[in-house]
């Protein structure tokens, strides 16, 4: 699975270094989109946790419903990146530490993601580590109501990838979801699985989403 994520992430991967965001199905300009949420654009970065086990899983957190950004909402541990921060990963593992107990020695970061622009006003710097087993999850239950993990073979497989739509300040918004049992990921968070998906699909030897993943993601 390193090798795969690796090519995918690669630096010379075209498909890897662009810019995505929430203007992507309604082919606008992501930052241009950003920019109703009436504000500069806010730094921040995440960590797509990608749990080590025989069928490998993806960390995710329902965040805290009393929060003023994206308060109920399906994330990957992150935030905003702080003045105090060496920089975005470092903001992203800092994050991950204090929203779920990972703390940075479990995380094998293997690359970053196109950076992601939200209507609600943020820059995210998505990157992609490998989280080895044996960690001990602490909440912060001020932050996070809930973490559960989904298999990473479910997030990939384009079959999963629901496009919906609902209006916002007087527009009509397109957007990716993914569900998962009792879980409904949308938004942002599925957009970025959506770019991991194109990314990996991109560098695979087949295009059989059953066939790459039942091979792959066991090495």
């Amino acid at each position: 699975m390193r090798d795969w994520l690796d090519r995918a992430l690669a630096p010379g991967n075209s498909a890897a270094r662009g810019l995505r965001g929430d203007g992507d199905l309604d082919r606008s300009d992501p930052v241009a989109v950003s920019a109703l949420a009436g504000k500069p654009l806010r730094p921040a970065a995440v960590l797509i946790p990608i749990i080590e086990r025989s069928e490998p899983t993806v960390l995710l957190t329902k965040r805290h419903g009393g929060l003023r950004a994206h308060g109920g909402q399906v994330s990957f541990p992150g935030g905003r990146i702080d003045d105090t921060d060496a920089g975005p990963l470092a903001a992203a593992l800092r994050e991950t530490q204090e929203e779920v107990g990972i703390g940075p020695h479990y995380v094998d970061v293997r690359g970053h993601l196109d950076t992601y622009c939200t209507v609600t006003g943020f820059q995210i710097s998505p990157f992609v580590g490998i989280v080895q087993d044996g960690f001990h999850l602490v909440r912060a239950e001020d932050e996070v109501d809930e973490i559960f993990e989904v298999p990473l073979a479910h997030l990939l497989d384009p079959r999963n990838h629901q496009r919906q739509s609902a209006e916002f300040r007087g527009r009509t918004r397109h957007f990716y979801v993914i569900p998962h049992e009792k879980h409904y990921i949308w938004g942002a968070t599925a957009g970025m699985i959506v770019n991991l998906a194109d990314l990996m699909r991109a560098t695979a030897d087949t295009k059989d989403p059953a066939a790459f993943l039942k091979r792959s993601l066991a090495g």
